[in-house]
């Protein structure tokens, strides 16, 4: 197991179930230093992931740290959302408390000062949803950009059928310039595809063991909103930011060249081959990284 993390993260995310369990498990165990919760309009509109990740915060008394409001539309593009499977609310009908604070800023300019404030390779961003921000920070303030450390990204598929199209998952399609501009950049990428994340599911009995404090509790009922039958969960994506950030041992990464479909057909957002060098997980070892979940969400 790795040792305990000390880097500085910032978290882009648009919760979202799954993206809530992440978020649960980067705060409640204490081996992330968040610098803060940027949104991006992606499972549902601006204003539920905005209001969903203040509603995180407040839930484990975490006021100190900032909700900084996002990108409400794709670059060049009509948005996606998934309230059908997250629910209007994009919680699943989960309660949680009333954000503490209200959101502040602009989030692509908040990176952009975090990133200058810090020492150049000291802080990572962990991407849960659309690559928005990420590409209006590279386009607006690209000194800053050259400053993140790594820039590890939940989407994309390689081998698997997508969940949008036939090859194409749901945060690349929902902003494909956005990754263009990403896979590009030259930042330290790394992609955690569905190839990866549809293996990592929980079960009943994985949730009834979570129920042991505010944050195992909040995400075993999360969780248990994103059940697709009596089985099992569907996959926990965006918590497997979190355990490759934490344990990338727990992770079998290749370095591949790969482009973005940017096309108007169902597979817009697509990787495909191309020039720029990224790894990819491609492999996970699932009993590895649920029991790291289920630690650090106790």
């Amino acid at each position: 197991m790795s040792a305990p993390s000390t880097r500085r993260v910032i978290i882009d995310t648009d919760p979202g179930l799954d993206d809530a369990v992440a978020i649960l498990f980067a705060l409640n165990s204490r081996r992330f230093d968040v610098l803060g919760l940027t949104s991006v309009a992606g499972n549902i509109g601006i204003n539920i992931t905005t209001k969903n990740a203040g509603r995180l915060l407040a839930l484990l008394d975490r006021e100190s740290i900032p909700v900084i409001t996002g990108a409400a539309a794709p670059l060049a593009r009509k948005g996606i959302e998934e309230a059908g499977i997250h629910g209007n609310d994009g919680l699943g009908g989960v309660v949680l408390p009333e954000p503490l604070a209200k959101p502040h800023g602009y989030a692509p300019f908040w990176m952009a000062e975090q990133l200058r404030a810090n020492h150049a390779g000291s802080v990572d961003i962990l991407a849960l949803g659309p690559l928005t921000n990420i590409a209006l920070l590279l386009r607006d303030h690209a000194d800053a950009a050259r400053r993140i450390g790594s820039l590890i990204v939940m989407g994309g598929v390689v081998h698997d059928k997508g969940n949008v199209g036939p090859h194409s998952e749901f945060n690349f399609a929902c902003d494909p310039e956005a990754v263009d501009a990403v896979l590009r950049s030259g930042l330290d990428v790394t992609l955690i595809p569905l190839d990866v994340t549809r293996k990592v599911r929980a079960s009943v009995e994985f949730v009834q063991a979570l129920r042991t404090g505010i944050a195992g509790n909040a995400a075993a009922d999360l969780i248990s909103a994103y059940f697709q039958d009596g089985h099992e969960s569907r996959p926990l994506h965006d918590p497997c930011v979190m355990l490759l950030a934490l344990a990338p041992e727990l992770f079998g990464i290749e370095t591949r060249n790969v482009s973005v479909d940017l096309s108007d057909g169902p597979d817009a957002g697509a990787l495909v081959a191309g020039m720029a060098s990224v790894k990819i997980a491609m492999r996970v070892d699932v009993e590895g990284v649920l029991g790291l979940l289920a630690q650090g969400l106790a």
